[in-house]
């Protein structure tokens, strides 16, 4: 991001989500257009937003959730949901808050795979899928997943990293 005035954060932001704005309206004028030329399987109701973090970066971090995505330009449904995440990292942990509503916790799958987290449900006609980048290895062993009124939460441990291991000269 730019140097700044303090004032000026929010200018930049204002822009940033005017931007989202129009793209979104876009979308959705292409998405029904689409769905009115039979382009467009459809089932179920149209789930669609994002969320914006800041990074420890400073930059924000945008991210899509919900069961329309874009090929191109043109838009499609999607049986599966992208539910909204959040992963926080905080001292050795790292913790991810899934939205999951309208599923018994025994139809819900989680599967760790390297620093990749595969989310996984149904239950009728809800279905939910994302996978989730972790940003760090984690201890699958430490995993501890609660879920209470549609809200999933995992946390993990940081994998341990030996460091300052000496290394022998042959």
């Amino acid at each position: 991001m730019p140097s700044k005035k303090k004032g000026d954060i929010f200018d930049y932001f204002d822009e940033m989500i005017r931007q989202m704005e129009e793209e979104f309206e876009e979308l959705e004028k292409e998405f029904f257009k689409a769905a009115g030329k039979g382009e467009v399987k459809t089932f179920g109701p149209y789930v669609y937003g994002f969320s914006m973090t800041i990074g420890p970066d400073g930059k924000p971090i945008i991210e899509e959730f919900g069961n329309v995505k874009r090929l191109g330009t043109k838009p499609i449904l999607s049986e599966e949901r992208e539910p909204l995440v959040d992963v926080i990292e905080k001292g050795d942990e790292i913790r991810v808050v899934a939205e999951v509503p309208g599923v018994d916790k025994n139809n819900i799958k989680v599967r760790l795979n390297g620093k990749t987290l595969i989310l996984s449900a149904q239950e009728g006609d809800k279905k939910y899928y994302k996978e989730i980048e972790l940003p760090t290895e984690v201890d699958e062993n430490s995993a501890k997943a609660t879920y209470k009124n549609g809200v999933l939460e995992i946390v993990f441990k940081k994998a341990k990293v030996e460091s300052g291991k000496e290394i022998k000269i042959e």
